[in-house]
């Protein structure tokens, strides 16, 4: 087996080669499918690249124009000369088929990049001196890679980068806003590959933000959501969210009647039980709760390669992500007294890393210091952070929430709860108020 050739097709290669300089057309029939790593021969990689800046650079890629762009960038001689290049014309009489020689040519690539990702993981088996949850995380992630088609660079020629990022344009934004308008009007919206934090003392609605902006992802944008969940049970969660529908707007025509936040839990101690007109009010709740593609996970002692795992299991058989949501960090840092920062740290850098890896946007919910406290002012400010450094260097956004009603009944503010967007990489810093009700769980645009 070891002494095996490893899956390539040469003359494939070849063909598809004389193809693009032949035909005008045929690269913009491969190129956003075809990369150069998949050529088995070094040369004719050479080749493709040229072909490829050519065409990105709007210039034809026919015999004289690859032959002088491998001139320019000294490249001619190593992959055979014009004698070279001229043959592979010779031997091709069309590009007709140059589709099916391409998904041929990155078959046999993905067949070496499995031989190669097979070997690497038998050399994980090996490692007995790293944690066993750790290394089932990193060879998923290998064959994960290998299964969606994956496959890119770390290093791109802007050439490439550039009709890429101009493409995108001509596309649906894959920037979601969150339907919070002053909130949108400062980060405008979730991106993939993002982390955003929410911060703030015990009470401040942090888990409520977070199922409204899930639930909004899902109305808004329709996309799944995966709710990782290391402070409430399943079962709690799910109660929130029938709480959280019973008062949304799009449901109004169904004629539910508000089901506030504590109802289910008195009925469940026996205090004031439900009665037939709640329970026909409960149902139509409960059916759209079935349909919505949200998924809740409450493992108490999850880690990040655990989320994602779950992650990258729920993003194939979903094909894509809206959403997923950590509550919350501290939960998954271990209590490992002066080291409890660097926990702290290793999470975040991990769900940062997993965000960028499934392209999701990820929204973890984290406390902040007692600090707080002891001010006159209570408004948090991002030095609040537990364990802040980290925490401030890795977020894309780091929202803090302030309920001013909490601290002061008499508050002018009833109602408002303040999200400060107090770190926006690509976006704005600033407040965005919204209306707060605690007893539904809901937060909503003013006005």
């Amino acid at each position: 087996m070891i002494d095996k050739l490893p899956p390539q097709n040469i003359e494939v290669e070849e063909a598809i080669l004389g193809g693009i300089m032949l035909d005008p057309e045929a690269m913009s029939r491969i190129s956003d499918r075809l990369i150069p790593e998949a050529f088995y021969i070094d040369s004719h990689k050479d080749i493709y690249q040229a072909a490829q800046r050519l065409h990105w650079s709007g210039k034809p890629t026919d015999l004289l124009s690859v032959t002088n762009w491998l001139a320019n960038y000294n490249l001619l001689t190593r992959i055979g000369g014009r004698n070279k290049l001229a043959s592979l014309v010779d031997c091709t009489v069309s590009a007709i088929n140059i589709d099916a020689l391409a998904e041929l040519v990155m078959d046999k690539y993905t067949r070496r990049q499995l031989i190669k990702a097979g070997n690497e993981i038998v050399q994980l088996g090996y490692e007995t001196e790293t944690e066993l949850p750790i290394i089932l995380d990193q060879s998923e992630q290998k064959v994960f890679r290998l299964s969606q088609q994956q496959f890119s660079t770390n290093t791109e020629h802007n050439s490439t980068i550039t009709a890429a990022a101009y493409s995108d344009l001509e596309q649906i934004s894959p920037i979601y806003p969150t339907g919070i308008h002053q909130l949108d009007e400062l980060i405008v919206g979730f991106e993939g590959g993002t982390l955003t934090l929410v911060a703030g003392r015990p009470s401040m609605g942090k888990s409520a933000i977070a199922m409204c902006l899930a639930q909004r992802m899902m109305l808004l944008h329709n996309l799944p959501v995966v709710f990782f969940s290391l402070e409430m049970t399943k079962k709690q969660l799910e109660y929130r969210l029938w709480s959280l529908i019973s008062v949304t707007p799009q449901y109004q025509d169904l004629e539910i009647i508000p089901l506030r936040g504590d109802r289910i839990r008195r009925h469940r101690a026996g205090l004031s039980p439900l009665m037939d007109w709640e329970f026909h009010s409960l149902a139509k709740i409960v059916g759209i709760a079935s349909e919505l593609p949200l998924y809740i996970n409450d493992s108490r002692g999850i880690t990040v390669s655990g989320i994602a795992s779950q992650c990258r299991q729920i993003k194939a058989r979903e094909g894509k992500l809206g959403l997923v949501v950590v509550d919350y960090l501290q939960m998954m840092a271990e209590d490992s007294g002066d080291n409890r920062s660097y926990e702290l740290g290793d999470v975040a850098r991990g769900l940062y890393k997993m965000a960028g890896e499934l392209d999701v946007p990820v929204l973890a919910l984290s406390q902040i210091s007692r600090a707080v406290e002891s001010r006159q002012c209570k408004r948090p400010m991002m030095s609040d952070l537990s364990q802040s450094g980290i925490l401030e260097m890795v977020a894309d956004n780091i929202i803090l929430a302030y309920w001013d009603e909490y601290y002061h009944l008499d508050t002018g503010n009833r109602g408002l709860l303040e999200l400060i967007v107090a770190k926006a990489r690509h976006g704005e810093t600033g407040t965005a108020a919204v209306l707060f009700d605690k007893s539904y769980g809901i937060i909503k645009n003013l006005g």
